[in-house]
């Protein structure tokens, strides 16, 4: 039985999803909003909102938790990107979201997608322009 296991397996393997959510994270922390499904929406939120609370606590654990969360270490041209994800959160978002106590993102319902009628939404930070 799947007691207290609340994460979603969103229809692939442990692997993949985690990938996923990394992209989905570092897409979100560099353009403040994206367009995805809703259930991917409510996993990638719990991801991140962890994210931006290293980086309030800042400090070089946080960091490091931060970078190993981000999969920064993987040989590939994409860590470069990744590199400077990590350093807008630490030096933008973390000052953003200073005096906030949690809550983060927000998930904005936008209807249902046209090729197989899943429900799309619209995730973003709380203080986006």
């Amino acid at each position: 039985m799947r007691h207290l296991k609340h994460t979603a397996k969103l229809g692939r393997n442990c692997g993949h999803r985690k990938a996923m959510i990394v992209n989905l994270a570092c897409s979100l922390i560099e353009h403040d909003q994206i367009q995805t499904t809703t259930v991917r929406a409510k996993e990638l939120r719990r991801f991140v909102d962890r994210l931006v609370t290293y980086a309030k606590k800042g400090g070089e654990h946080q960091r490091r938790l931060a970078y190993s969360k981000l999969k920064i270490n993987t040989p590939s041209d994409k860590a470069q990107t990744k590199k400077l994800v990590l350093d807008k959160l630490f030096n933008d978002l973390a000052v953003r979201f200073a005096k906030r106590p949690g809550g983060y993102t927000r998930i904005i319902h936008t209807g249902h997608r046209v090729g197989d009628g899943a429900p799309v939404c619209l995730i973003q930070f709380v203080e986006a322009d």
